[in-house]
């Protein structure tokens, strides 16, 4: 199995522990980006996974790419060129106090692509799976294009093609979003979407739901898959469940649905303690793709996601570095984490 995934590759500026921006005297650098943090899970989960996008030819650009070719993640359709590798500033938060990130990606060697610039034809030979997110088309038009392109190129080679909506509200208001993703989402067969994007997005949401007062409505959340399954013809809908009790301390659980069989499962619910959350839905939807390749039943697929997802909050940075049986330990476990003999 192979599984494309195409977005942009940032550098990840943050300072140590959860030291603030203006009390910082240095900065980790590390990279990261939705769609690499995916390629970087199926990798490590032995998928034979290849990230597309484009970046500059010099060291930094080189620097990102090899952070993706240490795991595993196959390089070899990546573009060269352009003068920036786009920025992102975090600063962790903790307890009450919430995270801050600051982008710095304008003009980015991927932001300034064209779609001239990808072969999706060739890109998509011997490929099984298509993966992009909200935040990729989100950059531009050009990009909206591009994202256009490779979806159109991935039906036509008989490619699945998953979508994790990913609002962004930095970087495109609710009507370009809606827009764009409304003319993409007609080529995707499982989307990955949250409490909160469903509504940005389309406007679809779930009732008698308080996602910052810690209270879920599952019946809610049945209504909000039907209605994306319905308006897109989606396969599968997989909703990722946040209760956030503070920065430092969150349920965290997921819904899948099946269109075919009209079977809703839910996963068990981890209470979280936080170490680094940036790239815990990636991870999720790295989780979901290799369990939904693999043949896993509507239930399985949905534990393996969120104990994937829940794995990853343990993790410093944007890449989930766990393998298989590390999932499947926890999934399998009662959620706890806690060694079972």
């Amino acid at each position: 199995m192979k599984v494309v995934t195409f977005g942009e590759l940032m550098v990840r500026l943050q300072p140590y522990n959860y030291e603030r921006f203006v009390q910082a005297s240095t900065l980790e650098f590390t990279f990261g980006g939705g769609e690499a943090n995916v390629a970087v899970s199926l990798a490590n989960y032995g998928v034979d996974a290849a990230f597309v996008t484009k970046l500059p030819a010099h060291a930094i650009g080189q620097c990102a790419i090899n952070s993706l070719r240490r795991y595993g993640v196959d390089t070899s359709m990546i573009v060269r060129g352009g003068d920036r590798v786009g920025i992102y500033y975090n600063e962790k938060g903790a307890s009450q106090r919430g995270s801050v990130c600051i982008y710095d990606r304008a003009n980015s060697a991927i932001q300034l692509a064209q779609p001239s610039d990808f072969d999706w034809e060739k890109i998509f030979e011997g490929v099984d799976w298509f993966h992009f997110t909200g935040i990729t088309p989100a950059l531009g038009e050009n990009v909206v294009e591009i994202c256009r392109q490779a979806c159109k190129a991935a039906k036509k080679a008989g490619v699945k093609i998953s979508c994790d909506l990913n609002y962004r509200g930095k970087l495109w208001t609710r009507e370009q979003a809606r827009a764009a993703m409304t003319d993409l989402c007609q080529y995707v067969d499982v989307c990955i979407s949250n409490e909160e994007d469903a509504k940005d997005v389309f406007g679809i949401e779930a009732e008698a739901t308080d996602i910052y007062g810690g209270t879920l409505n599952h019946e809610g959340y049945k209504s909000v898959a039907k209605q994306l399954a319905d308006k897109f013809h989606f396969e599968k809908v997989a909703i990722t469940l946040r209760e956030s009790h503070s920065a430092s301390d969150n349920g965290w659980s997921a819904m899948l649905y099946d269109a075919a069989t009209n079977e809703y499962c839910f996963s068990k619910k981890y209470e979280l303690r936080i170490i680094d959350r940036v790239g815990g839905g990636d991870s999720f939807g790295g989780g979901l793709i290799y369990a939904l390749l693999n043949g896993k039943s509507t239930q399985d697929a949905v534990e393996f996601a969120v104990a994937a997802s829940a794995l990853k909050h343990s993790i410093e940075g944007d890449y989930n570095m766990v393998t298989v049986s590390e999932v499947e330990k926890l999934a399998g476990g009662d959620g706890s984490g806690r060694i079972q003999r």
